[in-house]
């Protein structure tokens, strides 16, 4: 058992080492976390999607931004859109599952803001829509995924596709790139 816990741990590394060595991928996890603070200097929020997994990470990153990463601060407004569980079963249930990250960003999101999807495929009907939702507003749309970005690969401002399709590599690597941009741009925002 100890190899295959052994060869899990390697098959992570590895993952991060591709991520590691893409100049592509780490110029647009700079460009991104630029985009979000200065997304929170104007005033405007970062909005979080995902599904199973995914929606727990989303959870996850939003948290980072409106609780704290490292440094005792300011809340920023950063939300998970699926959070809401009357919503969530309502919409799903009313209009259909496919819609219910595009009718809450319909609602909440205003020029200028940031939507983060997450997708280890890039095909989630729902963050699709979402995505096109937040463009006819004027947000900005970044996208985390796996290595072929899937269909959402064309519908976001920013792509960052984990260089794996292995979805348990994929998810790690989108904490550890969340987490690279909240203690960036807490770092920028609220320097001492």
């Amino acid at each position: 058992m100890q190899d295959k816990i052994k060869s899990i741990i390697t098959s992570s590394i590895n993952t991060k080492q591709l991520l590691l060595n893409d100049p592509v991928l780490m110029g647009t996890i700079e460009k991104v976390t630029t985009i979000v603070a200065a997304a929170f200097r104007a005033g405007n929020k970062v909005l979080f999607c995902g599904n199973g997994g995914s929606a727990a990470d989303a959870q996850h990153l939003a948290a980072e931004f409106s609780g704290r990463f490292y440094t005792d601060r300011d809340p920023l407004p950063s939300e998970a859109l699926h959070c809401n569980s009357s919503y969530l079963t309502a919409v799903a249930n009313d209009y259909g599952y496919d819609v219910v990250y595009s009718r809450i960003v319909k609602g909440m999101g205003k020029p200028g803001d940031v939507l983060i999807g997450l997708s280890t495929s890039g095909n989630s009907v729902n963050i699709m829509k979402a995505m096109e939702q937040a463009a006819e507003i004027g947000m900005i749309n970044v996208v985390l995924t796996g290595e072929s970005g899937g269909k959402l690969r064309n519908m976001c401002d920013y792509l960052i596709n984990v260089p794996s399709s292995d979805t348990p590599r994929i998810q790690e690597s989108h904490i550890m790139i969340g987490h690279i941009i909240c203690e960036l741009v807490e770092t920028e925002l609220f320097k001492k």
